[in-house]
Parts: C-alpha cells; structure tokens; sequence
C-alpha cells in the first residue's frame, strides 16, 4: 500500500465508528473472570485489557467509539466512565457504553455478528461511512487509520486484520487464505486441521478479530444474516465464509511499521498466555514498549502515592529486582523478584515474591512465599502461606494451569469476594 497524506487518512477516520465488542466471559482466564469479563482483566501494572483497543483508537484520530457490554459488566462500565470520559461531545467525539438491552431481540447476544446487529439503530444515528469493529481483549498497539486507509484504497466492501501465527495455535483463530493482491479467497472459523500459508509449513495466516466495513454494506449483511435459519450470527463462522465470492473482502497484515515485521500482538485468554505476557513486560527491551511517548495507553487509574520499600537490616530487607512495581505499593522488608505489582500491594517482612503477577490491594503476610503465581485482585494471604512450590498440594486449595502457574482468588482464601473488581 503506498503511503497516504495525513489529511486523507484524518477525514477517514472521522468518518469512523468504532464498535469494541466487550461482553465477553472468556471462560479459559478461569477464576480471574468469576467477577468481571475478560475485558475488564487488569494487565501491565496499572491497565485493563480494553485500555489497549480504547488507547488505539485515540491515538489513531477515532473519536467515535462504542463498547458493547454484557457479560458481569459493572467494573468494566465503572473503568470506562472512570478514565475515558473526557471527549467532548460537542466536538462529535464520545466514548459510549452499550450494555445489552434486547433492543431487537428478547434474548441476549448471541454471537459477535448479534451483538451489533442489535444496535443497528444506534449504529444508524450516527450514520458513519465505516465501521471498524474491534475485539476487547488483546494486548497490541496499532494504527487503525492505516489499515481504513487500506480499506477504502482497495475498494474493498469488508478487510480483515489478520497475522500469522503458529499452526497449532491457530485451531483457536478464523484462519485464512489469501490471493496474490490480498483479496481473501477461503475462511475457515477455529478449523481442527489449519491450513498453513504458502511456502511456510508451520504458520497460518489468522484473523484478529477486526473489521472494517462500508456501513451500508455491514447493514446488509447482518439484516440477512438474522434472517437465515440455523445461523450462529457470528461474523467468523457465519458471515464471512458467506460473502466471499459475491463481495470483496481484504485482508490486512499487521505489521511494525518501522521494520515491515509482524508486530506484537498477544491473545491473553488463557491463564498460562496472561502471566506470560505480564511477565515479558519487566524485560529490558520487551516487544510491548509501555514507555512509548508517541502511543500512550491511557487508562484510569486512582491518584496514589509511591511505590516504598522499607527496612534495610540483613534478614530484613525490603527490595524489589528485575520487577515492575505500581503505586501505593509498600514492599516491607521482603524480596520481590521477577515480578509485575499492580498498585496497593503490600509484601509484609521476611516474605518472598517470585515469578508472580500480583494484581491491586493485595496484602501479602509476613513469611509467605509466592512463586510463579497469579494473585487476585483484594487477595489477604495469611502470614507464613507457601504458594506455588507444591503443585500438589496447591492443586487442592487453589487452581494450578497446564504451565504450572497458581491462580489465587478472595473466594479461594476464605476472604470475601472482591465484587468491585
């Protein structure tokens, strides 16, 4: 795609709406979204999940987006009008919440294409030229305007963000095939046998899960799809495979920019995926720059005051190395290493913090060992407990993923569950 003016690419994405689907359980994070959906999942310190896609479409000069809600919503809806509530609608810019309200069914969504299907009124209101839709949960910075600008030069009615990605990995994606100029010729929806992509024998070529369409296009598509019998109203599984031969559906790489390599990109469904990519954030040079001054990730966060690390006596040594640690955090006389602290973490004396995400207002007892663990939200461990270095015996208090890592919950502990999560 050859580069195009800044202007160009402003005027397009003022025409755009974009819809960040966001009522996801996202049943594979386990106890983590008892409480809360997947979206709403605390990552990198001091962010949710959604803060990744919101941030994107900030920064890539869309200032009309919808977040479409529904599953065990509250402290999602709390976050968003929290931190992102400071567009002004005067100017034409929002960031609105769309719970679900059985605006056209009696039922709750049923798949990704219902979802938006059931705010076609609202969609139809503010009457935009595009509509990119977006998953709520997965970690990567990208430029939308790009891939709109993409869009429109290739006359497309649809494009597709995709990527490749490991061929065992992509049972779980919509896999695809693409011709020469770009143009999808074959879409295959979580397939048990992926087809990898030409040349490459251990890569397929994946969907993200985002979308842009030509709104009158999109209309179309979902009034017939909600018309169609045994239809599961999803775009992967449903629409897409549908209109390929009598439309023109693209599909868009997504790469760095700088190098032309794929770009960094991180499905954090699963408990394993979540504390790895936490975790891969403490390096030296991580893939995912949070320091990045030319694409910020905004979010909310409560004014705290900083970190502190006390005591400095031999046996008692309050530290943190090789670590990320957030406001409001007191690490007393204790050992943190190899880990990520959300803000208003306490590690009390003599107690050791290894390989763990510890996720906000955890208090952590006097003498315990944490290790390769992930600590929920309001979590109170009681002095001298010993997590994650007896898989048998955690695997009977607590749940132990397929890599080993302990996930500790308010409910596990006895305390009460942490509702405003």
């Amino acid at each position: 795609m050859k580069p195009q003016s800044q202007r160009f690419v402003s005027r397009i994405t003022r025409d755009t709406l974009a819809l960040i689907l966001a009522g996801g359980r996202g049943s594979r994070l386990k106890q983590l979204t008892m409480w809360r959906a997947k979206p709403a999942v605390p990552f990198g310190g001091k962010f949710r999940i959604i803060d990744f896609p919101l941030s994107n479409c900030i920064n890539s000069g869309i200032r009309q987006v919808g977040v479409i809600t529904q599953y065990k919503a509250h402290s999602l809806i709390q976050h968003v009008q929290r931190g992102w509530s400071f567009l002004r609608g005067e100017f034409g810019e929002f960031i609105e919440l769309w719970p679900a309200q059985q605006r056209i069914e009696t039922s709750w969504y049923k798949g990704t294409a219902d979802a938006v299907f059931q705010n076609l009124d609202i969609i139809r209101d503010h009457d935009p030229s595009y509509v990119l839709i977006l998953a709520g949960d997965h970690i990567y910075k990208m430029d939308y305007g790009d891939m709109i600008a993409y869009h429109v030069e290739s006359g497309a009615d649809m494009t597709v963000g995709c990527l490749e990605v490991d061929l065992e990995m992509a049972r779980g994606f919509g896999v695809m095939a693409v011709d020469a100029d770009g143009r999808v010729e074959r879409f295959d929806e979580k397939p048990e046998h992926p087809k990898p992509v030409p040349g490459k024998t251990d890569k397929a070529l994946a969907s993200m899960g985002i979308y842009v369409f030509n709104k009158d296009f999109l209309f179309q598509q979902l009034v017939a799809d909600s018309d169609t019998p045994g239809s599961s109203h999803d775009f992967g599984k449903d629409i897409i495979p549908k209109v390929l031969k009598s439309s023109r559906v693209m599909a868009y790489p997504f790469r760095d920019v700088q190098t032309g390599t794929q770009a960094y990109w991180r499905d954090v469904g699963t408990i394993d995926s979540y504390w790895k990519a936490n975790l891969e954030l403490i390096g030296v040079t991580p893939e995912l720059n949070l320091y990045d001054m030319d694409w910020p990730i905004w979010t909310y966060q409560e004014q705290l005051p900083p970190a502190k690390f006390v005591f400095d006596d031999e046996d008692r040594r309050g530290m943190a190395v090789d670590s990320m640690v957030s406001g409001g955090c007191i690490i007393s006389g204790s050992l943190v290493r190899h880990s990520l602290l959300f803000s208003n973490v306490t590690v009390n004396s003599h107690a050791q913090v290894t390989d763990s995400v510890i996720l906000p207002d955890v208090d952590i007892g006097r003498n315990c060992v944490v290790h390769k663990a992930v600590i929920d939200k309001g979590c109170r461990i009681p002095e001298g407990m010993v997590i994650g270095r007896d898989r048998e015996q955690d695997a009977k208090r607590f749940y132990v993923s397929d890599g080993g890592v302990t996930v500790v919950t308010p409910d596990m502990l006895g305390n009460m569950p942490h509702h405003g999560v």
